[in-house]
């Protein structure tokens, strides 16, 4: 079985041969990066990694500001290094998120004139740097290696909620869905337009096994929006970009939000999204209080980040509460968001070596 089919046959409620796919939630933060190295990891495990070990950030309108392709292998080698499974991590970016500065003299938009600026920079920008054969050169080299199932891809972008709540600003962007919605609606409209045009001709290049969009759109105490407001300008959103995404290539579709979200679960679910990631435990989001009300719902992430800090019976603890919902399958159990700053590099060691113990039972209940 190669790493790609491990993948969709553990979020597929299917037996693995024996375990499923081993693999962390997110990249490496790159402040736990540093704290691990002074513990000890070898330099070589991180030194490519775009975290100012030996690689500067791209200039400002370089297009590896873009596509998200720039590190994916220097990422999956660091994961491999601890014994995740191959994973490739690439993404989408929106241009109008940069040179908002060059183009509008500030750091959000704030009105229809602002918008009308920073829509035209980025227009500039698309037809310079998002072109057939600058996606090609980014993403094509990929396409063997996929194919072939050496690794499964995740593909990265931004939601119609987070990526507007980066542009306005957050409590603007609130006050918005009530005294600016037709500039959200138009923000949107953009940003649907540009996905279907350039998300599906990278997908066409290099298929996803999972792709998620950032959202964001809760907190501790619950969503930042009702679920009247994520309808309009999310839900039916989703709904126009959706079956495009899958027929490019888009295997699974999930949401990044961080927060207790289950109010907008349904909601999410009638607008076709597949499953959701981290997890956020503190929060109060329990992967079991979820999976037995949505038995077919995807997950990914559900592990408290925190307890790796706090030692091995800790670590122990948690995978013992989220292992009912390993041996469901449908499930990729990892940290609840990056690893912390406080973790050890021991800790986190075992913590792996425990994921793996634990992911032989991956989809168990389903074994003949």
């Amino acid at each position: 079985m190669t790493n790609r089919e491990r993948e969709n046959r553990t979020l597929g409620f299917e037996g693995t041969g024996g375990r499923g796919s081993v693999e962390e939630t997110f990249y490496p933060w790159d402040e736990t990066v540093k704290r691990l190295a002074a513990q000890g990891l070898p330099r070589a495990s991180y030194e490519g990694l775009p975290y100012g070990y030996g690689n500067e950030e791209p200039e400002a309108l370089s297009a590896s500001k873009f596509f998200g392709a720039q590190w994916a292998e220097s990422v999956m080698a660091f994961e491999s290094f601890f014994g995740f499974d191959p994973l490739l991590r690439v993404g989408l970016t929106l241009p109008v998120r940069y040179g908002l500065g060059q183009a509008i003299g500030k750091e959000h938009v704030a009105d229809q004139a602002d918008w009308k600026e920073a829509l035209a920079y980025a227009k500039r920008i698309e037809r310079d740097y998002l072109t057939p054969e600058r996606f090609q050169a980014q993403f094509g080299e990929f396409r063997e290696g996929h194919q072939r199932g050496d690794f499964p891809v995740r593909v990265h972008t931004e939601g119609f909620f987070f990526a507007i709540r980066e542009l306005l600003g957050i409590e603007e962007h609130l006050y918005a869905f009530y005294d600016q919605r037709s500039l959200l609606h138009d923000m949107s409209g953009y940003i649907l337009e540009f996905y279907l045009k350039h998300l599906t001709a990278m997908l066409e290049i290099l298929p996803a096994d999972v792709l998620y969009l950032s959202e964001d759109l809760s907190g501790k105490n619950g969503s930042m929006i009702s679920p009247a407001l994520f309808e309009e300008f999310i839900g039916d959103y989703y709904r126009r970009l959706f079956p495009a995404l899958r027929k490019a290539g888009a295997k699974t579709i999930f949401v990044d939000t961080d927060g207790e979200f289950s109010l907008l679960i349904p909601h999410f679910l009638d607008a076709g999204v597949d499953g959701f990631l981290p997890m956020d435990v503190n929060a109060g989001m329990d992967i079991n209080e979820v999976r037995a009300s949505y038995p077919k719902l995807l997950l990914i992430g559900g592990f408290n980040k925190l307890v790796i800090a706090k030692g091995k019976e800790e670590i122990d603890r948690e995978f013992q509460r989220i292992l009912p919902v390993i041996r469901q399958g449908g499930y990729l159990p990892g940290c609840d968001h990056q690893l912390p700053p406080d973790a050890t590099l021991e800790n986190y060691r075992y913590y792996v070596t425990r994921l793996k113990d634990c992911m032989r039972y991956a989809g168990a209940n389903h074994r003949k």
